[in-house]
């Protein structure tokens, strides 16, 4: 489009450019959280984060420490919602604290509260658990938190955090069942954009519980066994394998899509091969 506010440089329509110093900052910091990341050790266990999903496939290769597909590691700003999230729960802990509530969130060692099963090949951990508050509710009472995007956190609101996000409701039944608080676990969530704050009361679900802890074992058996776990989708265009919404749950796109389903050429079929040996720790 033609500039008509002569020497100012602007082209309606495009995003203004960067100062070099924005540029540098960011590239620095991108360039530092990645090397964190990648010298990070991969985890050895099935997470009790993850199990709610629908892929036993992807859950397994997760266990396995499979490397990704190529461009999907974690991008930057990714780790940066990561660690964000994680600073929220001591934001989220701080208001219940100066509010009242008797809220204990680590050891007094600093370790998180979690739990451990199957010689340590499933964990879990906490974010905290309420003994007491000015609130009326049962005690003690699991506390899950998370800090979600607008969108994200509009939903929860809606439709409660169970239907909206099972992932997160598998979670919270592993841990009420797996640290003895079958009382409503406290579940909230912030909204990043906003700082609002979601709660509400989620009843243990027995049935949810055993079906997790039952995929756990699955995993971790047929790992054992060299025996690859089915997927869940039959096409490799399905949304759990590419990402999006379906039948109202959202599924992030799986970062080993291409390795599940192969290398395709015209004529010939993908050829799937189970190795025991695990990644390599990052360095």
């Amino acid at each position: 489009m033609i500039d008509l506010n002569h020497g100012s440089g602007c082209l309606y329509g495009q995003d203004a450019p960067r100062p070099p110093i924005a540029t540098a900052v960011s590239s620095a910091i991108d360039t530092a959280l990645t090397a964190r990341n990648r010298a990070e050790r991969p985890r050895t266990y099935v997470s009790s984060s993850g199990l709610g999903r629908d892929c036993l496939r992807q859950i397994q290769y997760d266990f396995l420490a499979i490397p990704k597909d190529a461009g999907q590691e974690f991008e930057p700003r990714i780790l940066r919602i990561f660690e964000a999230g994680h600073r929220a729960e001591d934001i989220v802990a701080g208001w219940f604290r100066i509010a009242g509530f008797d809220l204990r969130t680590a050891r007094p060692d600093g370790r998180q509260f979690g739990f451990a099963a199957m010689a340590g090949r499933f964990k879990g951990h906490i974010d905290g658990c309420f003994v007491s508050g000015p609130v009326v509710m049962d005690y003690p009472a699991l506390w899950e938190n998370k800090a979600l995007g607008a969108s994200s956190w509009k939903d929860v609101v809606k439709r409660g955090v169970s239907i909206a996000r099972p992932v997160y409701a598998a979670q919270i039944a592993l841990y009420q069942a797996y640290m003895d608080l079958p009382n409503p676990a406290l579940f909230t969530a912030l909204n990043r954009d906003t700082m609002e704050l979601h709660t509400e009361l989620v009843p243990f679900d027995a049935r949810l519980a055993q079906e997790m802890s039952d995929r756990a074992i699955t995993v971790v058996q047929a790992s054992e066994a060299a025996e690859w776990l089915p997927r869940t989708a039959t096409e490799p265009t399905a949304v759990v394998c590419r990402g999006g919404m379906a039948g109202g749950k959202w599924h992030a796109p799986c970062a080993w899509a291409a390795r599940c389903w192969g290398e395709r050429r015209p004529g010939n079929a993908p050829v799937e091969r189970f190795s025991r040996e695990r990644a390599e720790p990052r360095r």
